[in-house]
């Protein structure tokens, strides 16, 4: 790892229920998540373009998966607004714990929510 890299290039979001985690980030973020089933776990990715070097998830239902309010924070790309997205997360299931807040000019703005399956969750954008 170093500073021309990413510091970050997978993630996993716990599910206790694939089909209803999916449905929450479908929701949320207007998108389609592809489903596969691997190794023994359920999967839904957020779309990417394979190869292009930036970070990409999924969300993961197996047995060492378990949704969580604690530890790490994962942060989702909601640019430019993320009060777009944040505007649908109680609709699909979800609770808003922090609203949208400004972190400063040069940074943007941030919010925290927790998802269907109960993981504490942020959003960030610059505007």
């Amino acid at each position: 790892m170093d500073k021309n890299a990413n510091n970050l290039n997978w993630f996993e979001i716990p599910a206790a229920d694939i089909s209803r985690a999916k449905n929450f980030y479908e929701k949320m973020f207007s998108i389609k998540m592809e489903e596969q089933e691997m190794m023994g776990m359920k999967m839904a990715f957020f779309p990417a373009e394979p190869g292009n070097g930036k970070a990409n998830g999924g969300l993961v239902q197996s047995e060492s998966h378990k949704p969580s309010m604690e530890g790490s924070v994962i942060y989702l790309n909601a640019n430019p607004d993320l009060a777009h997205a944040l505007s649908k997360v109680e609709a699909a299931g979800g609770k808003v714990l922090m609203p949208k807040t400004k972190i400063s000019d040069e940074i943007g703005h941030m919010a925290y929510f927790v998802d269907s399956e109960g993981n504490r969750m942020a959003l960030h954008s610059q505007n």
